[in-house]
């Protein structure tokens, strides 16, 4: 038997400095990856989406812990993880640059009651997910809609038309 598999709290593959900057670079690699891959955000992830995330995280866990299973190594690891996404979060407040890479820009889906199919296309939304949200948005048609817009948060707002907004 391993004499450090009695100890949770032991590191038992490596030194402390490993776990961070494996950590960092897992985040990032993931954070890279998760942005290049679309705008869909967790209200709005399908199934799919969401057994495609837990895999990724099952597949990068070893990546990051190098072998060692002990709650020190985890509580390093899950703090390295949120230091990380802190530094991102205050890197995208200080820096409009970071906040479009990261974060990417808006896109308009529907202008004066046209949808812009290329939009919807690099958004990688379907006409049914259009019509989905405009139905939240108490719009019955295209037509009513003066602009839709894919907000970097993934949420899709939608603005009516004047004469709409009259009856």
């Amino acid at each position: 038997m391993d004499p450090g598999a009695g100890n949770l709290w032991a590191f038992n593959g490596g030194v402390w400095w490993q776990f961070v900057l494996r950590a960092g670079v897992v985040y990032v690699m993931v954070l890279v990856l998760l942005r290049v891959s679309g705008k869909r955000q967790i209200g709005q992830m399908t199934p799919f989406d969401l057994v495609l995330l837990l895999l990724i995280s099952n597949a990068v866990q070893n990546a990051m812990n190098g072998g060692d299973n002990s709650i020190t190594a985890g509580a390093l690891l899950a703090g390295t993880l949120i230091g990380a996404d802190l530094l991102v979060s205050w890197l995208t407040r200080r820096s409009r640059r970071v906040e479009t890479l990261v974060e990417g820009k808006a896109e308009l889906l529907i202008h004066n009651g046209k949808v812009c199919d290329d939009a919807l296309r690099k958004a990688d939304l379907t006409l049914h997910d259009l019509h989905a949200a405009l139905r939240e948005h108490d719009c019955v048609s295209v037509s009513e809609v003066h602009a839709a817009i894919l907000e970097t948060d993934g949420r899709i707002s939608v603005l009516t038309r004047k004469e709409r907004a009259g009856k």
